[in-house]
């Protein structure tokens, strides 16, 4: 590990988090991740309303104690339904309950939630007014700067002043607008250009507000330069993409000390919990998924990723598959 300087840092601001991935930020890959950084904050993947009160609620709730502190993001747009979701949350133990209002899938659309809300900021304000009153916890709102034709900077301001005059304190801006017809969501990752700027002019707007940044952001390095001005930063998918990326988080944001001692003390920390799952019936790939990426780069990667790739679907696979890719991943940086 390399020597970092850490940040001076307010205990009570969120500098880094991951940000919630559909598919991607489930409980296993958060325990993962959090092996790697003790700090940072992590979320769920959205959740609709609708799923938590029609739908099996442990399956979607349950986390391990170990993830804390852990926002659940919820999606919708009834606000009695997404403060009953919100209890449930509260429940359940989570430290912070999150509203989407940025993604543009067509499902989501169908339902008339996530980025559409952008157009509906009294709709917005009355939903966090509803969780507000119906749990003690923080209530946030991830949000873009605007859709379609709108205006990006009339209407990220106009939304931003809606929503906290409803009582929300805390906002993560996706630094882009989100283009409901014609781009899909991978290409609403890329293509409409970030404006940072605008974030950096929202706080400056409004100085009392916690507001975190996100998009586009791919390294430590990156997130730094934006919190003298900005009160968190948040990564996306190369926290997926190279988690290791975050081994110097908790030293570097937080003061918090050294990070893993390295790659292969993190694969050894897994195998209690993956031999846990595995009693509870959750097959080996659904967890070795998520370390695919962890020794990118390094001596040994492909082996590691291939080898997993490979054998983890296997009917019967168990921790001595993680225990043989790591061997085979870590002889070649032995004989370097």
């Amino acid at each position: 590990m390399t020597t970092v300087t850490p940040l001076a840092i307010p205990d009570s601001r969120t500098p880094l988090s991951v940000a919630p991935m559909i598919d991607w930020t489930d409980r296993h890959f958060r325990f993962f991740l959090r092996l790697i950084t003790k700090r940072s904050r992590l979320y769920t993947e959205m959740i609709t309303s609708a799923a938590l009160k029609y739908g099996d609620k442990a399956r979607h709730l349950d986390f391990d104690p170990a993830e804390h502190s852990i926002a659940l993001q919820l999606g919708g747009a009834d606000p009695q339904e997404l403060a009953e979701a919100a209890k449930l949350g509260a429940d359940w133990g989570y430290d912070e309950i999150n509203l989407n209002v940025g993604c543009p899938s067509d499902r989501v659309q169908s339902g008339k939630f996530g980025a559409c809300l952008m157009a509906e900021p009294d709709l917005v304000a009355r939903c966090v007014e509803a969780m507000a009153r119906a749990v003690p916890l923080p209530v946030t709102v991830k949000h873009r700067l605007a859709i379609d034709e709108m205006d990006e900077a009339e209407t990220v301001f106009r939304f931003v002043e809606t929503v906290r005059d409803a009582g929300c304190k805390r906002f993560i801006v996706h630094a882009r607008k989100a283009w409901l017809k014609g781009l899909s969501p991978k290409e609403n990752r890329e293509i409409p250009p970030l404006r940072y700027e605008l974030v950096h002019a929202l706080k400056d707007r409004f100085p009392d507000l916690d507001l975190t940044l996100n998009g586009g952001i791919r390294s430590l390095d990156a997130a730094a330069e934006h919190l003298p001005h900005l009160d968190g930063v948040m990564i996306g998918r190369a926290a997926y993409e190279d988690p290791w990326i975050f081994a110097e988080a908790d030293a570097r944001f937080y003061g918090g000390g050294p990070g893993p001692e390295s790659r292969a003390a993190v694969v050894q920390a897994m195998l209690p919990y993956i031999e846990r799952r595995l009693t509870e019936g959750v097959p080996l790939k659904a967890i070795t998924r998520h370390m695919l990426t962890l020794y990118r780069g390094q001596p040994g990667g492909r082996a590691w990723r291939r080898y997993l790739s490979e054998v983890a679907h296997r009917p019967g696979a168990g921790p001595e598959v993680v225990e043989a890719a790591l061997r085979m991943t870590e002889a070649p940086a032995l004989a370097a």
